[in-house]
Order: structure tokens, then C-alpha cells, then sequence
């Protein structure tokens, strides 16, 4: 007996295609699946005037790298290459001495000690001090300094990222916009643990990713490039300049059709729902993927569980009301509080800014992952993002 209504199924389907034929993105890629039920539906284009979107295609998730960054360090922390208390330094010394801006909106060299070192937790639920400033360019005199070591909002530019080791040294010169531990700042973090989790593994992240995460779950189209006999299957990614639909990203030539100077941790993988799903199966599975466990369940749990205190919360977020009702774990949002059909308690998982997310649901067994190659205009994303959820919970038939 299904699980999910046929016709709730069907109106799941309509409401995906209405957003491709009314323009709101080019193409879109949706699949349900509960209890051994799976339900894939493409529509649209993967490139404006071109083939027609197909299961496979492949997307760049951007931010839906960070729930995979952190499963990679909970696997060092299984092995004790790295515990969540330890201060980073010893691996990071670049971080082991970080001055602190006096106040948000202080000059950058108006800057105290820090409290505290830098420890891996910090990185994990990203209050190390680093992040995304939520507000126009020039508010505050550390955003021209951000933006000379290349952070600024955006999507991921991969093409013009120095490597690793170039980067955390120039990351190392600006001040810490708060001190660590104190306020949970988003994006940054996940590319400092990405380095982290390389010079603990004395591997590439990228090789990391693929021989402890990838390969063992089978994720044969997830990776920081898409290789050339791959190339016609990546959807061309598109941002928008007023109402203008504009290219991003092309599939051939892109910044995506060769591997990357640094691996990005915050946002640097593409990738399939066949391939998501199989990483989100594994998490609602407490860590067990199709050929083995890849994590324990205490460790799934910790990482799917709110870490943050209501002082970290505050006057934090990616938007207004976002702690109102969810919180953050270890590189996923939690859902504390039900607003919604869709904010299911316990509820976890993240979203892409160039058009994707993942949802994993331990109370109804559901994974809902939505790909489009449309990039969000604001961090609460739009319509098309809140109406695959919904119509995603309304087709549970029980």
C-alpha cells in the first residue's frame, strides 16, 4: 500500500511545472521519497532553448555541500583524528592568535584578543567569528576587508578562489567580526573546516569526500567538477538582474567543468537527487549507507540535533524570524518549532543560494529534494522553494 497520494502526487507535479511554464525558473528536478517509496519528477530545460531537464542532471548545490563537510569531520571525530573541543591551532596556525573587532562597525585595526581559541566545534556550528554580514556593501568598514580576501554575498566562484593554504592566510588578516563561540555567523566556518578536515586527513578534501563519503555510498555524480564525458548532463546556472534571467554559469567552459584550486567546504560540490538522496538516506538511516555504516547513529544525531545557545541566536540569521523556529546543528538547519505543514520538528537538512535544497524528515521517514539551476535572490528563497514543500507534505497519505 503507498504511502503517498496519487493525486497529492499529481498536484506535487503541478505546482513544480507551473513554475517552469510561468517562467519562475528554467527547469526542476523534484523527488519524494518515504519508506521505500520514490518518487522523481523533472520538467523544464537544463539550459534556455535547450535539452530538456532529466533525472540525472547534475546541479551545482552550493550551500547543500555543508551538511557533507560536516559529515566528513564527524567521521575524523569518530577516529579521534579531530575532537570537537580541541582548539584548531595546532592544524590552523594561521587562527591560533585572532584578533577580534572591537565592535561590528569599529575601523579593522580597532581590535581586541581574543577570550578563547578557536576549537573545532566553533567551526562545526559556525561561531568562529567569521560569516556572511547580511547588509549592503560599505555599512561597516570590515566588508572592504572582506572582500579583498574574495568574501562577499554570492554564489560560489570556484574559478577564482586562490588554494587553500593562499586563502586561510589571507582570511587570517582580517579580524574576527565577533569572538569565537559567541555568535553564529553563516558560510565562512565551513570553509575553514573544509581545510581543517584536509591537514587532519593528510589528504585533499576533495579526495577525503570521495574515498570516505562518496564511494562508499555510491555517489558517482557528486564531486567539485563535473569531468568532460559528464559535461552535456550540468544544467547552465542563471541569476536574475531585475526580471532578466541572466547566465551565471555555463555547462561547457564553466567554473565547474574543471577541478578548482580549493575544494570549498561552504559551497563547491555538484550533484545528482539520485546522489543526494543516497547522503540523505543515509542520515534519516543513523548512518547507514547501502554498503555499510559510514557513521554511528549518536554521531547523526549529535550532528542533527540544535547546538546553539539563544545568545548565539541573537541578532544572528539568514533573514527575519529565521531562529524563530529553526536552529542549527552540525552544517544543517534543525526545525525547533511547527509553523507550518512543512516544519516538522526535528525536521533537518539545508538549501543551495543557486537554486537547490535537501529536507530530511526523521518523524515522517521523507527526504524532499528540490534542484533548480536558478539562483535565490534572498535567504528566504522563493516561491518555488516554499510550494515543493508544502506540496511535498500534502501528498503523505497517513
Amino acid at each position: 500500500m503507498s504511502n503517498l497520494s496519487r493525486p497529492r502526487l499529481d498536484r506535487w507535479r503541478t505546482r513544480m511545472a507551473e513554475h517552469v511554464e510561468s517562467g519562475s525558473v528554467p527547469g526542476i528536478v523534484g523527488l519524494l521519497s518515504r519508506r521505500g517509496e520514490t518518487h522523481v519528477h523533472a520538467h523544464g530545460v537544463r539550459e534556455v532553448g535547450g535539452a530538456a531537464m532529466a533525472e540525472d542532471t547534475i546541479f551545482r548545490i552550493a550551500s547543500m555541500t555543508k551538511p557533507v563537510a560536516a559529515v566528513a569531520a564527524m567521521i575524523l571525530v569518530e577516529e579521534c583524528g579531530l575532537r570537537l573541543d580541541d582548539p584548531v591551532a595546532e592544524l590552523l596556525p594561521e587562527l591560533a592568535e585572532p584578533r577580534v573587532l572591537r565592535a561590528l562597525d569599529s575601523p579593522v585595526d580597532e581590535t581586541v584578543q581574543a577570550e578563547r581559541p578557536i576549537t573545532v566545534r566553533h567551526l562545526m556550528d559556525s561561531t568562529f567569528g567569521h560569516g556572511i554580514i547580511m547588509a549592503p556593501p560599505g555599512t561597516y568598514p570590515v566588508q572592504d576587508a572582506l572582500a579583498e580576501v574574495g568574501l562577499t554575498p554570492g554564489p560560489p566562484q570556484p574559478s577564482s578562489t586562490p588554494d587553500q593554504d593562499e586563502w586561510i592566510s589571507l582570511l587570517a588578516t582580517v579580524p574576527l567580526l565577533s569572538q569565537p563561540g559567541e555568535k553564529w555567523w553563516y558560510d565562512t566556518a565551513y570553509d575553514v573546516l573544509g581545510i581543517l578536515i584536509s591537514r587532519a586527513s593528510g589528504k585533499p578534501f576533495d579526495v577525503f569526500l570521495r574515498e570516505r563519503i562518496f564511494e562508499p555510498l555510491g555517489m558517482v555524480d557528486t564531486g567539485f567538477h563535473v569531468p568532460a564525458d559528464k559535461i552535456d548532463r550540468l544544467a547552465t546556472a542563471y541569476t536574475t538582474e531585475g526580471d532578466q534571467l541572466t547566465v551565471y554559469d555555463p555547462a561547457v567552459g564553466g567554473q565547474w567543468s574543471s577541478p578548482p584550486a580549493f575544494a570549498s567546504g561552504r559551497g563547491g560540490l555538484v550533484s545528482t537527487a539520485a546522489d543526494y538522496l543516497t547522503f540523505g538516506r543515509m542520515l534519516l538511516d543513523d548512518g547507514r549507507g547501502p554498503n555499510g555504516r559510514l557513521l554511528s547513529r549518536l554521531s547523526v544525531r549529535t550532528m542533527t540535533t540544535d547546538q546553539l545557545l539563544p545568545t548565539q541566536k541573537a541578532g544572528a540569521g539568514l533573514g527575519d524570524g529565521f531562529f524563530d523556529s529553526s536552529g542549527w546543528g552540525f552544517g544543517v538547519s534543525v526545525v525547533t518549532r511547527r509553523t507550518d505543514i512543512h516544519m516538522v520538528p526535528g525536521r533537518f537538512g539545508w538549501t543551495g543560494g543557486l537554486g537547490t535544497t535537501a529536507q530530511m524528515d526523521p518523524t515522517e521517514d521523507l527526504v524532499a529534494i528540490m534542484l533548480t539551476q536558478q539562483a535565490w535572490t534572498s535567504p528566504d528563497g522563493p516561491k518555488v522553494y516554499a510550494d515543493f514543500l508544502t506540496s511535498s507534505y500534502q501528498a503523505i497519505d497517513d
